[in-house]
């Protein structure tokens, strides 16, 4: 905890603490009342949430014909054999529900003129199951109706603006949270005696120089989770989306896989598709397999391109009317040219361990949403499956505060404390810039063994070089895990390719986990200060 004199304190609201107002934040937060809650929010609510970028929609297995069985057992095949199948069960068994919930909050899902939903198909998927709205709208239209809940529910406070710096642990157990306000850079804010601290920060985005996530979110929620006692499980895992518009913007625009289950197909600049040659599912194979062939063409020189010409033509504006608007704005017509594409970081399968109730093994400290890793996605995300494990684990880790947690409310305060470091921030800047880069160089699509040990060696300079920036200390201790952890699986599952082990190896198929001390273990070994061999916990 910072040191200094409290200048300031201020009434915040109830001791259910939950750190970040994407979706997971808000549903759980939601799902808590009357419970009094805080909802410590980055931004003002619905800015800056990759929660409301998302096109798709939610996998639910709603359809004639569809079980949760089917989607179960599509998510564990895509999952490269190390999803848990007892939590695949239970999240399809609960889609429905949960998509009732949010109809109940006023998401106004697609639905055909006998009033039934109106169905996409995605990648490696055997059913058309992902419920959406105006074609590729679900994301904003999900978090707009769960913004508008929340501000009518009196029993959740906001704090918006206010990002986390790290967890307060009081004896063996999280009470409570510091934060940073971006207009206050000369204070830390503290919101202590919590009864529960939920995570729900998101992913890791923004460690990479080409994402489809705001570039804040920089896995600050992974970095002080660990840091509080808890296990970030398969850290290595991070998953390119293979159509995000190759236009120059930061974060990149994002050309929903429904594009390719309604028909379009991927070309080189000599209008050749090459998908159709590398998998029998040929666009609609798993995301990693096209996002490997993608990144291929654009190394190769021979560039990469979405065309939705013949199969979608005119219908784009009206089908797909984000993806148009962006092109548009972009300088493009995909109605009559092909867009350009490359793979981009788009969601984190790792993060911190969870059961299935999203408690993280430190006392006090539930997590939700991207930052979790609850065994769900394995290696490789099933499209659409990010959405609604959100709003699964949302409801479970309210279902298990209200269980675990009961007792009378009180009324948490905000208190305002000098800052140790005051932040240098044309120097933060330029240290998130060379974190962005090596992670994309060295930590991307394809990894091998030098290239990773030079992302360790860079990470840890930049740390060193930060003096003391927790910003960039988190950013740092994030983008270590997961470069030692893909360093540590030698072989190829999945989102993770290793050049150097191409190959899947039955020894590897199992879940990783690492720890605070298990990280540190390899800056002991490089010192000569132990000797031994690193392995995965």
């Amino acid at each position: 905890m910072a040191k200094g004199g409290r200048t300031n304190r201020a009434a915040a609201g109830g001791d259910i603490v939950i750190v970040g107002a994407g979706l997971a934040g808000l549903f759980t937060a939601l799902k808590l009342a009357p419970a009094a809650v805080t909802l410590v929010s980055p931004a003002p609510l619905g800015e800056g949430a990759a929660s409301a970028w998302a096109q798709g929609g939610i996998a639910a297995a709603v359809g004639e014909g569809d079980t949760p069985e089917l989607h179960a057992a599509d998510t564990v095949r895509a999952g490269a054999g190390i999803v848990d199948e007892r939590i695949a069960r239970l999240v399809a068994m609960e889609a429905g529900e949960r998509v009732r919930d949010l109809l109940a909050y006023g998401v106004p899902f697609d639905r055909d003129l006998a009033g039934h939903f109106v169905l996409s198909r995605e990648a490696a998927h055997s059913a058309s199951r992902v419920v959406r709205v105006s074609g590729d709208k679900a994301g904003l239209a999900i978090m707009e109706a769960v913004i508008h809940a929340v501000r009518r529910t009196r029993s959740i406070t906001v704090l918006e603006d206010f990002s986390a710096l790290r967890l307060i642990s009081t004896g063996n157990r999280v009470t409570g949270v510091e934060l940073a306000r971006t207009d206050d850079p000369a204070a830390v804010h503290v919101l202590d005696g919590a009864r529960a601290v939920v995570l729900a920060t998101g992913g890791i985005g923004g460690l990479y120089a080409v994402t489809t996530n705001p570039p804040h979110a920089r896995g600050e929620g992974v970095a002080i989770a660990v840091q509080a006692g808890a296990a970030i499980a398969d850290a290595e895992f991070v998953q390119f989306h293979p159509t995000a518009l190759d236009v120059g913007l930061d974060p990149a625009p994002l050309a929903t896989e429904a594009l390719r289950g309604e028909g379009a197909v991927l070309i080189n600049a000599a209008g050749e598709r090459f998908m159709a040659g590398l998998h029998p599912d040929a666009e609609l194979a798993p995301r990693d397999v096209v996002a490997r062939a993608v990144f291929a063409e654009i190394a190769a020189g021979r560039g990469a391109f979405l065309d939705c010409r013949n199969a979608i033509g005119p219908r784009l504006p009206t089908a797909f009317p984000t993806v148009y608007e962006r092109c548009r704005a972009a300088g493009i017509d995909p109605v009559t040219e092909p867009v350009p594409v490359a793979p981009a970081e788009h969601y984190h399968m790792g993060g911190v361990r969870t059961d299935e109730w999203g408690r993280t093994g430190a006392a006090g400290l539930w997590a939700a949403g991207e930052v979790a890793s609850t065994g769900l996605h394995g290696a490789n995300r099933l499209a659409s499956n990010s959405l609604l494990e959100t709003v699964v684990f949302g409801a479970r880790v309210a279902a298990d505060i209200a269980r675990l947690e009961r007792g009378r409310t009180t009324q948490l305060e905000l208190s305002r404390t000098r800052a140790t470091h005051l932040p240098d921030f044309a120097a933060r800047a330029e240290a998130i810039r060379i974190i962005r880069t090596t992670m994309s160089r060295h930590v991307g699509v394809e990894r091998e063994a030098e290239g990773l040990d030079v992302a360790l060696k860079t990470l840890v300079s930049v740390a060193d070089a930060a003096e003391g920036d927790p910003v960039i200390g988190n950013a740092v201790l994030a983008a270590r895990l997961v470069a030692e952890c893909a360093l540590r699986r030698k072989e190829s599952r999945g989102a993770h390719y290793r050049r150097d082990f191409p190959h899947p190896s039955p020894r590897w198929q199992r879940r990783s986990a690492i720890t605070l001390a298990g990280l540190d273990l390899r800056s002991a070994l490089e010192s000569g200060a132990l000797s031994g061999v690193i392995g995965t916990e």
